[in-house]
């Protein structure tokens, strides 16, 4: 087994883990929309949950994508026996996610609270699904349910007591990530009423999923033999105490109200239990089929090897600024009397329109460079030509100052009287 063989299988590893750490946190906030109850409080829960996961929630499925499309290119044998075997919780989870994104974006375009209750319930239920599906399918995995080659699984395969379990924890996880980060989130923003809320129920998801982690072993010595003699008695042992000890940490630390420190603790456990699985099935892939025979030719690992290491040099920087953004800075609009608003000009309207043609001409010239050049300067000063490009036309159609919310509920009620007198005359 060499290093290309191995290395993708290890970029799957960490962004299967990213995803959740980051998109388990994020379905885990749709435990708490359909577990919070009736009431003003209830619905200021659901508020600040909405408004704290915007602008971070479609990003968090980058990860999810990378798994996939690494698992097929660089293990395609292994892939179309994982996803042929498991269609049914994959398609689940799949139309989970689906539904999820619908209800999100449909609750900002409802009239009000009384639109709320059926978006927010699917968005709740969508939540659990998907966690729990994508769960069941890597106990399906980790049991060694999943053939290799031309035998049928079944598509009842991942209905089994690991898979079941897994679903349950991943469900439970992603509660308990969610929970810390909006409760680090209040603290932050000194919202201490949201703060006693989520607290409470970090504390009560991290017990519960700690006494569902600890119910595995039992579940997997009888249901996954393999597994279980892995986890505890071969490579991934060290993996289980590190998560084992990270767990209790994070729920000192929230106890402690300790939010903010609480999540990385939260990480580390989340990130070994996922390492322990991997060392306690390594080198197996799947039943009979190690990560070496199952990889791609040579060419293939490589191209994926530089596209993914180019691809996380580009992506990472924008989803660091994104969280630090969220976590430290701010997307209010700026009050108009601030210094920055009133010293900032914009170019007169002829002048952008001859940015933007500029800008036009330049992308052009870039994609030419990029797409038919054969040296590597041509094609690096193609490079060049289209972010230039890209700043021209952002700073072309740049909107000036914004009005102010009286100007604009100003303009607003005179467009309605000027309506209601159009249909009356």
């Amino acid at each position: 087994m060499t290093l290309l063989q191995v290395l993708p299988m290890v970029f799957v590893l960490i962004e299967l883990t990213l995803y959740t750490l980051l998109g388990g946190a994020d379905l885990g906030t749709g435990v708490w929309q359909l577990l919070a109850g009736r009431g003003p409080r209830a619905a200021r829960i659901r508020t600040y949950v909405y408004e704290a996961i915007g602008p971070i929630w479609e990003a968090n499925h980058v990860w999810l994508i990378a798994v996939l499309t690494i698992m097929w290119t660089c293990y395609p044998g292994a892939f179309g026996d994982i996803a042929s075997t498991l269609v049914v919780p994959l398609f689940i989870a799949g139309i989970g996610i689906v539904l999820r994104g619908t209800t999100y974006a449909m609750h900002g375009a409802t009239r009000g609270p009384e639109d709320h209750r059926e978006i927010t319930t699917l968005f709740g239920l969508s939540s659990v699904l998907t966690p729990f599906a994508l769960g069941a399918a890597v106990g399906a995995i980790a049991s060694g349910r999943v053939p290799v080659g031309d035998q049928p699984g079944g598509y009842l395969t991942w209905l089994n007591p690991t898979s079941v379990l897994v679903g349950v924890l991943a469900v439970l996880v992603g509660a308990f990530l969610a929970a810390v980060q909006l409760t680090a989130s209040a603290d932050r923003q000194a919202d201490w009423e949201m703060s006693r809320a989520f607290r409470r129920r970090a504390l009560v998801s991290g017990l519960l999923a700690g006494a569902v982690a600890l119910a595995g072993p039992f579940v997997a010595r009888r249901d996954a033999p393999n597994l279980y003699t892995g986890l505890l008695h071969g490579d991934g042992r060290a993996a289980v105490v590190v998560s084992a000890l990270a767990g209790l940490v994070a729920l000192g630390l929230v106890l402690r109200r300790r939010a903010a420190l609480a999540r990385y603790a939260a990480a580390l456990a989340i990130a070994a239990l996922v390492a322990g699985w991997a060392l306690a099935q390594s080198p197996q892939l799947l039943p009979g089929l190690t990560v070496a025979h199952a990889a791609a030719p040579r060419s293939a690992l490589i191209g994926t090897t530089v596209a993914v290491i180019a691809g996380f040099v580009v992506v990472a920087p924008c989803l660091g600024l994104l969280f630090w953004l969220v976590l430290h800075g701010h997307f209010e609009r700026v009050p108009r009397s601030s210094p920055a608003v009133g010293t900032a000009r914009r170019p007169s309207g002829a002048a952008r329109r001859r940015l933007a043609g500029a800008s036009a001409l330049t992308f052009v010239l870039g994609a030419v460079a990029v797409v038919f050049g054969t040296a590597l300067w041509v094609q690096a000063a193609g490079v060049v030509l289209l972010l230039a490009a890209l700043v021209g036309e952002f700073t072309a159609v740049g909107p000036g100052e914004l009005a102010d919310e009286d100007t604009l509920d100003g303009a607003l009620t005179a467009d309605i009287g000027a309506g209601r007198k159009l249909r009356m005359s």
